[in-house]
């Protein structure tokens, strides 16, 4: 079936969250199904509240996959109050919910950022890519990171990711591993190590 691109329904946020929170490996930070519904949830506030660009693959009715891009000096248009206030409280409580998760993540990615911006000027970030994963493979995510280089053909973009995901995509498709730095995670009361990555292309 044919693979169209639109913008993302708002009916469909629920599935864009469930497809991050498998692919994203959100499951790490917690087994307890109602903080990883919070956790999902925050995070694409998070990331729909600071996007400029956000683009969506439907196959059929359904949707196949999620690209948000925060495109320097570009309105928001998708920041509500409500968004907001939700990921203020749970940044509140983060430190308590995933201390020894989440902000070692930050961190990392934080110093692979003042790294990377000495010798590069970036003009966006990608943001978000979430896919289904019963469609992996079929060419989805490649479509997205197309569409967004046609729009924004030109301009420096980064993304982060880490060995826990499929990063291996991303240098399939032209990207450049722009930094890596290894951390370790303390998880359910378990050491998990993993290696962060800041991956850079001009589209």
């Amino acid at each position: 079936m044919e693979i169209r691109l639109g913008a993302p329904r708002r009916r469909d946020f629920g599935t864009a969250i469930r497809f991050a929170c498998t692919g994203m490996h959100f499951d790490w930070y917690t087994q307890n199904p109602l903080l990883l519904f919070l956790y999902g949830r925050y995070f694409w506030c998070l990331e729909y509240g600071r996007a400029t660009r956000a683009i969506a693959a439907y196959r059929g009715d359904a949707l196949a996959g999620v690209l948000l891009a925060d495109v320097r000096g570009a309105k928001k248009p998708y920041r509500t109050l409500g968004r907001r206030l939700y990921v203020r409280l749970f940044e509140a409580a983060q430190g308590l919910l995933f201390r020894g998760g989440g902000d070692v993540y930050a961190r990392a990615n934080r110093e692979l950022f003042a790294q990377y911006e000495k010798t590069h000027a970036p003009e966006g970030e990608i943001t978000f890519l979430a896919v289904d994963p019963a469609l992996e493979g079929q060419g989805v995510g490649t479509l997205l990171l197309g569409e967004l280089a046609r729009r924004e053909a030109g301009r420096e973009f980064y993304l982060y990711t880490d060995d826990g995901c499929n990063y291996a995509f991303y240098e399939h498709r032209g990207f450049e591993r722009a930094g890596e730095r290894d951390i370790v995670l303390r998880l359910n009361g378990k050491a998990v190590p993993l290696r962060c990555f800041l991956y850079r292309k001009r589209l």
